[in-house]
């Protein structure tokens, strides 16, 4: 029995969900194990890419794209629902609301991709050779470039780019040069050229030459594993003995005024306990962000003088996520920042919020650390402490530690990549750059979900990227020591208060992607769209 078009059409979109709700699952282990990350989203992909280049017409490809797209995030981000309902006390229909606005907002880009990848290299079932080529190729350039312009336009959200569903995969090898934007394209290379292979309407055995394509996305994947054996960096100076705190105090317990000197004291006594036998001292101890829910010069200066006397009787540096509140040329000025002090270190320094190792936070997060125009209403429906805060300075002088030096970036800050490179250079006064990444984080806000496995995957890929180690120290979890291949070489339990002792080799020298950044993965997938129109052209006037 024939199906009717109505029936065809909600079988058809039916798939085209479950795909996208495959899709979602590739971001981060569980429930998928790691080595089944890269393989699942190649062929759920895939199916997007084959809707897309092969659909009667570019409008169906949009909406094609834009419904797989949607579903993808919408399931992939469902943990925003837990800080905007759980923890923001916004209404659970709002809540969702939110979440599902946001995924339709975000689907926009590959929709977009995709129908552009269908107007200008559409392919059909009896497509030569090259046509397939070019039409793969122009699907893959498009996908990256939306991929990497969802990542930069209103401050960029580059949360589930598919690169990251490559950590574990030799695709992972082009990380030091392309960065995950151009593994993001090789990704979806492989992806539409596996859509290409599938002909259900073919009458005959495929022509060899059209699985060209599949060929060269093979090809150009495997390189990465070669790739991935090249050390882009090399060892500086001795190890670094660090502790990384991680004090597990629930979000709906961190902002309550009656409970702040039961965290701070926790914090204190995790930071100066005795290390275990053999286990060495630590030269650095880092506390994850908002470690203080208020600002610095509201704390007694005994406070500080406390930590300032643990930090000299064990001989060591603590670095601490705190909100920052000084006067700079006459106005007050707000900062969420890392403050890095010692033994030495002046009260009054700590008081003000000025001693000389310190981090604010450059790349600030829309309508939780500042608020956009036009949103203030949104803003007052929830019960979060918001604040309007200020950016840090492109290139901030990393923390010299026990001979290394250490670039700190905060929360999400290490989604955009291009935001960590200016650390890995020479100072304008000739300080080196850094050789330890740390990130610091409070993912309390997201509960025991997804964004914390998928934050840890995002700090693995950044370590491929630039070739250095990170440390990650976080409220919740996961705090984890990545070291410069990113492998995960320790890591805390989320949701346990403890901490992790680490010994941490700093390394020198810059891959091609912390030279050049983004730019060498956009020049590719510009000579890809420029090599897939030409021949396109080509091939239909043949």
């Amino acid at each position: 029995m024939s199906l009717t078009p109505r029936s065809r059409f909600l079988r058809g979109a039916a798939g085209l969900m479950l795909a996208g709700a495959v899709h979602a699952l590739t971001f981060a282990p569980g429930p998928l194990p790691d080595w089944a990350l890269a393989i699942t989203q190649i062929v759920a992909l895939a199916i997007a890419a084959r809707v897309t280049l092969y659909a009667p017409s570019a409008k169906l490809a949009w909406a094609r794209g834009w419904l797989f797209s949607f579903v993808s995030y919408a399931l992939g981000l469902y943990w925003i629902f837990i800080s905007l309902h759980r923890y923001g006390d916004l209404a659970a229909p709002l809540a969702v609301a939110g979440v599902l606005a946001l995924s339709a907002f975000l689907a926009l880009f590959p929709a977009t991709a995709g129908a552009l990848a269908r107007r200008y290299a559409p392919l059909a079932s009896d497509s030569p050779p090259l046509r397939i080529l070019s039409g793969t190729l122009a699907w893959a350039a498009m996908w990256a470039a939306f991929e990497w312009l969802r990542a930069v336009l209103f401050t960029g959200f580059p949360w589930l780019n598919i690169g990251y569903a490559h950590v574990d995969s030799p695709i992972a090898g082009w990380a030091p040069i392309l960065g995950v934007h151009g593994m993001a394209f090789v990704a979806a290379f492989a992806a539409a050229a596996m859509a290409s292979l599938w002909q259900p309407s073919r009458k005959k055995a495929m022509d060899s030459r059209q699985a060209l394509a599949a060929g060269i996305a093979v090809a150009l994947a495997a390189a990465g594993w070669p790739l991935s054996r090249i050390d882009w960096s090399a060892p500086t100076g001795d190890p670094l003995n660090v502790r990384l705190v991680q004090g597990n105090i629930e979000q709906s317990q961190k902002f309550d005024p009656a409970l702040l000197e039961q965290s701070l004291v926790r914090h204190l006594d995790l930071a100066a306990m005795l290390p275990a036998g053999g286990v060495p001292a630590p030269q650095l101890v880092i506390l994850p962000e908002t470690v203080l829910p208020v600002f610095q010069d509201q704390l007694d200066p005994r406070v500080w003088d406390t930590w300032r006397r643990v930090a000299a009787q064990r001989n060591m540096v603590i670095a601490m996520g705190v909100p920052l509140h000084d006067r700079v040329n006459g106005r007050d000025r707000y900062t969420n920042s890392v403050m890095g002090f010692d033994g030495n270190t002046p009260v009054e320094q700590l008081v003000a919020g000025n001693p000389a190792m310190r981090y604010d936070k450059r790349h600030l997060v829309p309508w939780g650390e500042y608020v956009p125009p036009g949103f203030h209403w949104f803003v007052d429906m929830l019960n979060i402490p918001l604040g309007d805060f200020d950016r840090g300075g492109e290139r901030q002088t990393p923390f010299a530690v026990g001979g290394q030096h250490v670039a700190f970036n905060i929360c999400y800050e290490d989604l955009f990549g291009p935001d960590l490179l200016p650390a890995l250079q020479p100072g304008a006064n000739g300080e080196p750059g850094a050789t330890i990444l740390v990130n610091v984080s409070n993912l309390g806000w997201f509960g025991d979900s997804w964004a914390l496995r998928q934050h840890l995957q995002i700090g693995r890929l950044r370590t491929m990227e630039t070739a250095r180690p990170m440390l990650t120290a976080t409220n919740t979890g996961i705090t984890a020591a990545i070291d410069a291949k990113g492998h995960v070489a320790a890591q805390l339990a989320p949701h346990q208060v403890g901490v992790l002792p680490v010994a941490v080799q700093g390394m020198t020298g810059l891959t091609p992607y912390a030279r050049f950044g983004d730019k060498i993965a956009l020049a590719l997938a510009g000579l890809a769209l420029i090599a897939a129109f030409g021949s396109g052209r080509k091939t239909r006037r043949a």
